[in-house]
């Protein structure tokens, strides 16, 4: 571990991971430590970059995104500037949650919430394949969500 954090701040991550809601009171009492502490440390912890966000999960079949879909995507070329120009177009797109650069057979993976498989092929087929530089894309949808957003372990 990093020597400009100590057990509490880890302790503090390791809850703020948890619940996100919980109050300064509630996790100086948890880390034993005073309010006054507590919030300088969160502070500090957003500060030195340890912490990105703190935001609400959504159940995504509340507000109608039940479909999760993961898109493995393969350029034409293996660029610097068709790199650049994919990503700068996926960036804009509010549909897709995660993208990732990978080593292997495709270039990226995209993480892509959507109503149902009719509302991914509108997408895929106005969006997705048109995109700068996309040569092939591979659809995987996904059947059980086991494993999603855990915390990470340190």
């Amino acid at each position: 571990m990093p020597a400009e954090i100590d057990r509490i701040d880890l302790k503090m991550l390791r809850l703020l991971q948890g619940s996100g809601r919980l109050s300064n009171a509630e996790l100086a009492q948890l880390v034993n430590v005073s309010p006054a502490t507590c919030h300088r440390r969160t502070q500090q912890l957003f500060e030195k970059g340890y912490i990105k966000s703190v935001r609400a999960i959504v159940v995504p079949q509340k507000v109608a995104r039940g479909a999760l879909v993961m898109v493995g995507v393969v350029l034409d070329r293996s660029t610097p500037e068709s790199f650049a120009a994919f990503e700068k177009a996926v960036a804009k797109l509010k549909f897709i949650l995660d993208c990732h650069l990978v080593a292997g057979d495709f270039d990226y993976f995209l993480k892509i919430r959507v109503q149902d498989m009719a509302d991914f092929n509108r997408i895929h087929g106005d969006q997705l394949i048109a995109l700068p530089g996309v040569r092939q894309t591979r659809t995987f949808f996904v059947m059980k969500e086991v494993v999603d957003n855990a915390p990470l372990e340190f």
